[in-house]
């Protein structure tokens, strides 16, 4: 005979009483098993997760002027740009900075941040990104428009900060190289522009008086006005010799306005070139390639954050891919945690690494350039990455290519234009980036 179970029914049991549970014995083994696994797994992941690395919390950061999770080795142009801001704040004469180096070494990241630095200064800020085949006119406008705009909720006097917007206003539409029937394009500033001020039509007159007019603004709180210019090698010359001849007109009335840019090598003779006083004008800071401290804290800091080390051996080996350049730091130090699989990361792992970092590299970084030469310009730059890494002769490239260097004219104007080579100096060309000779010898010609 089975044996049965009973159950007391609900309505005879006394009130709050719950029926008694009856489990058998393979569920109770089952709830002690169950019990066993939870108590070992809180310990276990611990464990587990201090020793793996977890390609979610990756902190690497590599992209085209996007901040890294630790911005080692540029102390000292951020303490320059601080005593920039303090001066000005005091009524000091200071000159205008501009950042030069090749591309990848940080010079947009450090533009942004000193861009934030002013901002927590209360000062009005506006940025822009030169074009070779856009005058300055309308984006600078734009950029002091968000200056103002930054500054006016604590103006106290409104009718200046609209006396001022309606310079703005005229000043963006009196632009003589605007397509026929752009002429009524409206900056979205909601005063009538102004007359007889910055409206002349020469740049180099009305970029003079609208930057006076936004100092004059600015130190009526006490504040600067700071205006940044990214890849401003592309200005146009008669707006570099503009941008020159204003910067000169504030550093001699000591208007608190200063032009913060950042370009390429060859800018600070792209600069001269316009204006001879342009040397005196900024304050030049070229950025080059990390030094071997900076580089490792750039790794090892974001790692230790999230409870992960690198072995010394790891870190040679990063340098020597890296070759201390910030961008490839970030490229190497991205993959190499995707594929690791526990701390410490070794050297191990960043030869494991090394071919996809390399590769992501080959079509983001390199490719995307390369492909926008053409057929010309690529020989011209095979030619020149045949003869070495360091600045080349424009002649030894013409020998190279048995051509006449005048022949080979056109093609080098275009590469520079496209800012994929500089003139180092007279007579010597060389890449805007770099490794691109290592790149280009790895390509079929």
């Amino acid at each position: 005979m089975g044996s049965a179970t009973f159950s007391m029914p609900a309505s005879a049991l006394p009130a709050g009483a719950r029926a008694p549970v009856h489990r058998s014995s393979a569920s109770r083994r089952a709830t002690r098993r169950s019990s066993f696994y939870a108590d070992i797994r809180r310990p276990l992941y611990s464990v587990i997760k201090s020793e793996s690395v977890d390609p979610v919390r990756n902190p690497y950061a590599p992209g085209a002027g996007q901040r890294p999770p630790e911005l080692a080795g540029r102390d000292r142009e951020l303490q320059q740009f601080e005593v920039v801001l303090e001066r000005v704040a005091r009524g000091r004469p200071e000159r205008s900075m501009v950042l030069t180096g090749l591309r990848g070494v940080g010079k947009t990241v450090l533009l942004n941040t000193f861009k934030s630095m002013a901002m927590q200064r209360l000062w009005g800020t506006g940025k822009i990104e030169a074009r070779p085949d856009q005058s300055i006119r309308r984006p600078v406008a734009a950029a002091m428009h968000m200056a103002v705009r930054e500054l006016a909720p604590r103006h106290r006097a409104p009718e200046r900060i609209e006396e001022f917007l309606g310079v703005l206003k005229a000043f963006a539409m009196r632009d003589p190289s605007a397509a026929k029937g752009t002429s009524h394009w409206s900056p979205g500033i909601d005063v009538p522009a102004g007359r007889g001020r910055a409206d002349s039509g020469d740049l180099e007159i009305d970029l003079t008086e609208l930057f006076v007019d936004a100092a004059s603004v600015a130190t009526d709180l006490g504040v600067g006005i700071a205006l940044f210019i990214d890849e401003m090698q592309d200005v146009q010359a008669p707006d570099v010799s503009a941008l020159c001849a204003a910067c000169h007109e504030l550093s001699q009335s000591g208007g608190p306005l200063i032009v913060v840019g950042a370009g390429l090598p060859h800018l600070p003779s792209v600069l001269s070139a316009s204006k001879s006083y342009s040397e005196r004008l900024f304050r030049y800071a070229r950025i080059d390639r990390l030094d071997r401290t900076a580089a490792d804290l750039a790794l090892i800091a974001p790692a230790e954050r999230e409870g992960v080390e690198f072995t010394q051996e790891a870190l040679d080996a990063l340098y020597t891919a890296a070759d201390g350049y910030p961008y490839f730091v970030q490229a190497y130090g991205k993959v190499t945690w995707d594929l690791a699989l526990r701390s410490p990361i070794t050297a191990d792992d960043v030869r494991l690494a090394a071919p996809e970092a390399e590769e992501e590299l080959a079509v983001g970084f390199f490719g995307s350039r390369y492909e926008r030469a053409t057929p010309a310009e690529r020989d011209y730059m095979h030619a020149m990455a045949s003869v070495g890494d360091e600045p080349v002769a424009t002649a030894q490239v013409a020998e190279v290519l048995t051509r006449k260097p005048s022949s080979l004219s056109p093609a080098r104007d275009s590469l520079i234009k496209k800012g994929l080579i500089y003139s180092a100096e007279r007579g010597l060309i060389a890449f805007t980036v770099p490794h691109f000779g290592k790149f280009l010898r790895a390509q079929p010609v």
